[in-house]
């Protein structure tokens, strides 16, 4: 009993010290791990519910399989806080989402166990599909496994690995961690069929009634009983789904489910995947949030958290955004116009919809991981006379590219995209950094693309948008909006005038026109007038950017998205030679985390710079 005491974790250096731990102590090694994670993510914010789901999971992934050798591909990533742990970085995990500390995410320069780098749904099932061919073409025998999550698999990506795996009969384990969430609880006829797998009566009645009776028949019970154990496809088939499993008829060998908190359960299925000559699907059921009552009673919340009062659950700070602007708007857009459709991608609550969907369910679709569908359907939509406003993270636009050309601007269809977390996001890192929409939207003819300065702006642009019926994005950052007001009053393709001056202008993209207005007001200081513009439209230019060039040659432009491709690069190439353009922005860089306020003062986005710059460039001669 004293051994049980001891604490185990700080023993866990690599997998082969779990490895050396009996199974039985593997559930108080899942305890200390659990308490561990809500510890550092109190403090540090981050992906609390699925990783707090995922620990059993994790340690029999590690316990079963020779990692690093054998390869774990995680779908998303945001499940991998156990499986950094416990490979090298336990000590480093309290620096988990801070500067130069540990990501939120798999990385490859971090670890070896961290074989392919994501940060997006949907990929594992592809990815890991090319490390087994690549296995197989150079004649090694290891074992490679994806694990996705039910809410990842209703991504269009992950039916096209699947779709390969099955055609090529690939030797390898995809792990269905199906937990009935992705951020949001997940919807569409897969989540249905999936609910069904987990609680058919007809399955659960005969494999109960088979373990009950086999084993005592004389003589044959007990080696019947293992083999109908192992080999139980025909069972499966004939009281799970009549028309037959999904997986097993695109090609996959399916087990399951399997209680994915049952550590021992975990193991043995493993073993037995392992055995397989073929692709197997081991559907594994989980509880989001699972050891915390907070987590486990709002799992949406705790997705992702800021950090937060682990007695209570509750956060710690939270200010008024531009998410929760759009969220207002929507909702009395709504109420005045029955046309007004809203679309998200599981995310309505991060993208501030779950309001409106409360509201107005019958104009609501959460259409799953599936960005480039929610383009598509709000194109057909949009001609059906229909108003679709999707909401999409930055990040997420970019999977969504080809239908946002073809489907929606080509036809000059009228949607409108509220582009949330568009900008510096900070703690998540390369992956969800929204500081490339400019730049690969600008390529596209016939969009009209809008950034407000606040929320009150945002809050007039939206139905402005609308009122344009024409292809829009409006993007907006995360964090904390100011209120503030509209000014003057919205006229396509003209810019706001903030501050007049005479001897330099400032364009200003969105959020950062409080950045210019205060690099303005420390340019007066030394004797220099600068006149500063919201830009307001981004694609169209604004009108008075021409107008000011005719008298003033010095241009300034400051955006939240790399500069390469940018709203200044677009001001350059449009201006005469004669004029000088600085343009101040990102770098064309995969920039990893920090908070918001760091990466600003890193890049120099902050009023000091811009002042130092301008003065420096044209008046310091």
């Amino acid at each position: 009993m004293e051994n049980l005491q001891e604490k185990l974790l700080p023993q866990i250096n690599d997998p082969a010290d779990l490895r050396r731990l009996s199974v039985e102590q593997l559930d108080q090694l899942a305890a200390e791990l659990r308490e561990y994670i809500i510890q550092v993510v109190s403090v540090r914010g981050g992906h609390l519910a699925p990783n707090l789901g995922a620990v059993e999971l994790t340690l029999a992934l590690h316990y079963a399989f020779d990692t690093p050798t054998d390869q774990l591909v995680w779908d998303v990533g945001h499940q991998c806080y156990t499986h950094k742990i416990i490979t090298g970085r336990r000590e480093a995990f309290t620096t988990l989402r801070s500067v130069a500390g540990l990501s939120g995410f798999p990385k490859r320069c971090e670890s070896p166990y961290d074989v392919i780098e994501t940060g997006h749904a949907s990929t594992s099932i592809s990815a890991a599909l090319g490390l087994a061919a690549a296995r197989d073409i150079a004649g090694r025998d290891h074992q490679v496994v994806a694990v996705i999550g039910d809410g990842a698999l209703t991504g269009g990506l992950a039916w096209e690995g699947l779709n390969n795996v099955g055609f090529n009969q690939t030797k390898m384990i995809v792990v269905l961690n199906d937990n009935e969430m992705s951020i949001d609880p997940n919807v569409g006829a897969l989540a249905k069929y999936l609910l069904r797998m987990r609680t058919s009566p007809g399955y659960l009645k005969l494999k109960k009634g088979v373990k009950q009776s086999l084993p005592n028949i004389p003589l044959v019970g007990k080696p019947l009983f293992r083999a109908l154990d192992i080999t139980k496809d025909a069972v499966k088939s004939n009281t799970l789904n009549r028309e037959g499993l999904l997986f097993e008829e695109m090609g996959l060998n399916y087990m399951g489910p399997v209680d994915g908190h049952d550590i021992p359960a975990l193991i043995e299925m493993f073993s037995r995947a392992k055995e397989v000559d073929g692709p197997v699907l081991l559907h594994v059921l989980t509880h989001k949030g699972h050891g915390y009552a907070p987590a486990e009673e709002h799992p949406e919340r705790f997705h992702g958290t800021a950090p937060f009062d682990i007695e209570s659950g509750k956060v710690l700070h939270k200010d008024y955004s531009y998410t929760n602007a759009f969220s207002e708007a929507m909702v009395d857009m709504a109420a005045k116009d029955e046309r007004i459709v809203g679309i998200t991608a599981a995310m309505s609550i991060g993208t501030g919809l779950a309001a409106f969907a409360e509201q107005h369910p019958q104009r609501f679709f959460d259409v799953g991981i599936a960005e480039e569908h929610a383009l598509t359907f709000a194109s057909g939509l949009a001609a059906g006379g229909a108003r679709p406003i999707v909401a999409l993270y930055s990040s997420f636009l970019q999977r969504a590219y080809d239908q946002l050309l073809h489907d929606i601007c080509m036809p000059q269809l009228p949607v409108v995209i509220a582009l949330d977390r568009a900008g510096i996001v900070g703690d998540d890192g390369e992956t969800h950094q929204g500081i490339f929409d400019i730049s690969f939207l600008r390529s596209i003819p016939g969009l009209t693309m809008l950034a407000p300065k606040n929320a009150a702006e945002l809050q007039a642009m939206l139905p402005y948008a609308v009122s344009l019926d024409a292809p829009v994005v409006m993007r907006y950052p995360r964090g904390k909006a100011e209120v503030g007001s509209l000014g003057e009053p919205l006229v396509y393709g003209h810019a706001e005038l903030r501050k007049s001056g005479a001897d330099c202008a400032i364009f200003a993209v969105g959020p950062m026109c409080a950045v210019a207005e205060k690099a303005a007001e420390l340019l007066l200081k030394q004797g220099i007038k600068a006149a500063v513009y919201n830009a307001r439209f981004l694609q169209p230019l604004p009108a008075e950017l021409m107008e000011v060039a005719a008298s003033c040659p010095r241009i300034a432009t400051i955006e939240d998205n790399i500069v390469d491709g940018g709203f200044g690069e677009a001001c350059r190439a449009a201006l005469p030679n004669s004029v000088d353009v600085l343009s101040i922005g990102f770098p064309k860089a995969f920039i990893q985390q920090a908070t918001r306020d760091q990466l600003f003062q890193r890049y120099g986005l902050t009023a000091l710079n811009l002042a130092a710059q301008i003065q420096e460039r044209w008046f310091n001669k």
